[in-house]
């Protein structure tokens, strides 16, 4: 940068010498051959015939006139003429330096353009075209990511409205039956009535990502940073998430030693932790086992959670963590969720200063969370 600045102020300076030297030229060009040149007699013939038949002067008046007037002044003429030549050709040459700032004006102007035309500038401007192309670039990528992001979260608005109609239907169709015919057998009641309850509870779980997505877009995430037990958390975690594991036949295996002291957000990394253990849930394996270990490696905390389930392709890997992801895996059954959970939880992880991964095998799948100790 400093290079690209001495370069262009090296060519200004040099048009600087130059645009004096030439006004000098001229000047002293003029002082010759005009002043005192093969043009004076013609214009001193000329102000004498002037001074004769318009002011009604005599010969001897109009040529004393004419000494008294520019013979007698004449270094005073000869500076006036040289300060409005100065002043002609220093117009001409600022006219020429401004042509940069039109340049940039223009090359700025065409920073909003969609297009993927470059700007270009002279070669003296080459480092400002370089910024500007830079910015223009990032400019469009963002541009392009927030419409896809905006995309991707009303189409999965319009599909979350359009499956709350499936289990609200179905909540409304058997609370009418069973309002209807109050004297249905006891089996088929307790059969509607957890039918309903299912449904009522998937048609909650729907709601809820409505809010979670309006959340996260509105949401401004700060952190309370200060020791805490990353071992107690966890246990306790998993703890809590026993009755949805057991409902699948799952259970969650804690490899973590006691007094695992981490500082960060409790709270925060409790969501974390909570959104990667329930998508290892859902995705998990019927009667499978959930490994949750922790461990300081090279001065960081890594924590895993690993399952066995169905494989995730490599290129599905390189996106999870995006915002409305699970766009179409939303709608195939009661595990979708608004695809937010993961990129709340690389959000959350990335401002301790930490990242999460995950990889995939036929054998399991990990999720990997490192924070800095």
């Amino acid at each position: 940068m400093n290079s690209s600045f001495r370069r262009l102020k090296l060519r200004i300076a040099i048009q600087v010498l130059l645009i004096g030297a030439g006004t000098a030229l001229v000047g002293y060009l003029i002082a010759v051959y005009v002043i005192d040149g093969i043009f004076q007699d013609p214009f001193a013939r000329s102000f004498v015939a002037f001074c004769e038949n318009m002011l009604d002067l005599s010969n001897g008046e109009a040529i004393y006139l004419y000494h008294r007037i520019f013979r007698t002044n004449k270094e005073f003429w000869m500076l006036f003429g040289f300060t409005l030549l100065l002043m002609l050709v220093f117009y001409i040459a600022m006219s020429r330096f401004t042509r940069y700032f039109r340049m940039i004006v223009n090359g700025v102007e065409k920073l909003t353009d969609e297009d993927e035309t470059p700007i270009l500038l002279p070669d003296e401007l080459d480092f400002m075209q370089v910024k500007l192309n830079a910015v223009k670039n990032t400019l469009n990528r963002r541009k392009r990511e927030l419409q896809e992001s905006e995309q991707k979260k009303n189409d999965l608005v319009v599909y979350l409205a359009h499956d709350i109609k499936t289990p609200l239907t179905s909540v409304v169709g058997y609370l009418n039956l069973l309002n209807d015919q109050p004297d249905m057998p006891k089996a088929q009641r307790e059969k509607y009535t957890a039918i309903t309850l299912q449904k009522a509870c998937r048609l909650e779980q729907l709601i809820n990502e409505f809010f979670e997505i309006t959340r996260f877009n509105l949401q401004t995430m700060e952190l309370t940073v200060e020791p805490f037990n990353l071992s107690l958390l966890l246990q306790q975690m998993t703890d809590e998430f026993y009755p949805i594991l057991a409902a699948r036949g799952q259970r969650a295996d804690v490899l973590v030693g006691e007094g695992l002291v981490i500082r960060g957000d409790a709270d925060k990394l409790a969501r974390v932790f909570n959104n990667i253990l329930r998508n290892a849930s859902s995705y998990g394996a019927d009667d499978s086992e959930i490994q949750v270990s922790a461990a300081i490696v090279e001065d960081k905390a890594r924590i895993t959670f690993r399952n066995k389930g169905k494989e995730i392709p490599q290129d599905r890997l390189n996106v999870i963590f995006e915002k409305f992801y699970r766009l179409d895996a939303a709608r195939s059954g009661n595990t979708g969720g608004a695809g937010l959970g993961l990129a709340i939880a690389k959000q959350i992880v990335e401002q301790h200063g930490g990242t999460i991964t995950a990889s995939s095998s036929p054998e399991y799948t990990e999720f990997a969370v490192e924070l800095p100790v």
